[in-house]
């Protein structure tokens, strides 16, 4: 996502198969009715990120995944009501995918159909990447991911 990636951290969306738009914009196009505000305050996010400071751990809850497989959700406070669920790769790089509301009345990401599909798609992604990554299909270099960017057969 070139309008957020810069010097600090690379940032990519993911599309599923059958679609053209990027989960994040799906993200965007649902809540920009209800929750406007706190969508600007992760787009500015999203530019401090990539452009001045890195994917610092500060930015997101973490754990939101299985250990050790950096999904996240990024917001703007933690008393916000949104979740864009990513894939951090320490303070270089992440992957955005979608989310959404987060009712105050749940507690667990579990209880919300919609966040437990986002969140259960960036798991799956995550281990794609990381069998990627151990037999040399993706490489992490400086410049970000290199190699073979489409991974397919995912199935909710």
């Amino acid at each position: 996502m070139t309008q957020f990636s810069g010097k600090k951290a690379n940032i990519y969306a993911v599309i599923k198969e059958e679609d053209t738009t990027t989960l994040f914009d799906h993200f965007i196009i649902d809540n920009k009715v209800l929750f406007l505000s706190e969508l600007k305050d992760i787009i500015s996010r999203l530019q401090t990120i990539g452009k001045r400071t890195g994917a610092q751990e500060y930015f997101f809850k973490l754990k939101e995944g299985k250990p050790g497989d950096g999904v996240c959700a990024l917001y703007d406070n933690p008393n916000s009501n949104l979740r864009l669920y990513c894939i951090r790769y320490g303070n270089d790089l992440i992957v955005v995918g979608g989310g959404g509301h987060k009712p105050k009345s749940i507690r667990a990401l579990q209880e919300d159909a919609k966040l437990k599909a986002e969140n259960e798609l960036l798991k799956w992604l995550s281990q794609e990447i990381t069998k990627r990554t151990t037999d040399g299909t993706i490489i992490f270099s400086e410049d970000g991911f290199e190699g073979e960017l489409i991974i397919e057969d995912y199935e909710a």
